[in-house]
């Protein structure tokens, strides 16, 4: 079942032409919306990720992470009442933002709109990660300069200390940095994004 469920993600075909070797198409959808209803997905999710950071010498929840948005084409199907044009990157579809930590893994997740703006979108990450997290287990987060006051307030009411890194004025011209949410880790190989999918219909 979790085989069939993988492969659906990873190739994002429609779930009529699962392959025959793997179990029947309703009861394959049948365990991944119970999975994902009742929060057996993010418990499987949040378990791999405890026994990561704790194969690294690592408290199972981290004190710092980093958050990053980045704007994506919405693939074709998408609902356009759930998609906007990112007027700043000139980009259709929409925004995904990140919450990882020093290794790289998922902490919490946002998908919006393209058109919202990056102080939004930090917003709702910050409320998904107190959330995701034991209560002043996360004391520190970083952000790049597309995230402003509004930001760091929401931050230092839930007890988070939100950092602003800002460039070094010494660089000249484009500076490769590999940042942790680069490297992100999902659950899922090759994880694209679950919602919304379309529940199988019969065949005619």
């Amino acid at each position: 079942m979790v085989n069939a469920i993988l492969y659906q993600s990873r190739t994002g075909c429609q779930w009529d032409y699962l392959p025959h070797d793997l179990p029947p198409r309703s009861a394959v959808y049948y365990y991944f919306a119970k999975w994902r209803d009742d929060g057996t997905d993010q418990t499987i999710h949040d378990l791999l990720r405890w026994q990561a950071r704790e194969k690294h010498r690592r408290s199972a929840d981290p004190s710092l992470v980093v958050l990053d948005t980045q704007s994506v084409h919405a693939a074709a199907g998408v609902p356009s009442d759930t998609t906007g044009r990112d007027a700043g990157k000139k980009v259709p579809g929409r925004k995904r933002g990140l919450a990882v930590d020093v290794l790289g893994l998922v902490i919490a997740v946002v998908v919006l709109a393209a058109s919202v703006h990056d102080n939004a979108a930090g917003i709702v990450l910050l409320d998904r990660l107190t959330a995701a997290t034991p209560p002043s287990s996360v004391r520190t987060a970083l952000v790049d300069q597309g995230f402003k006051n509004a930001v760091v307030d929401h931050g230092a009411a839930l007890g988070i200390d939100v950092k602003v890194v800002e460039r070094n004025p010494a660089d000249r011209g484009f500076v490769p940095c590999r940042s942790p949410t680069a490297k992100a880790k999902p659950s899922r190989p090759h994880h694209r994004p679950r919602f919304p999918i379309t529940p199988p219909t019969s065949r005619s």
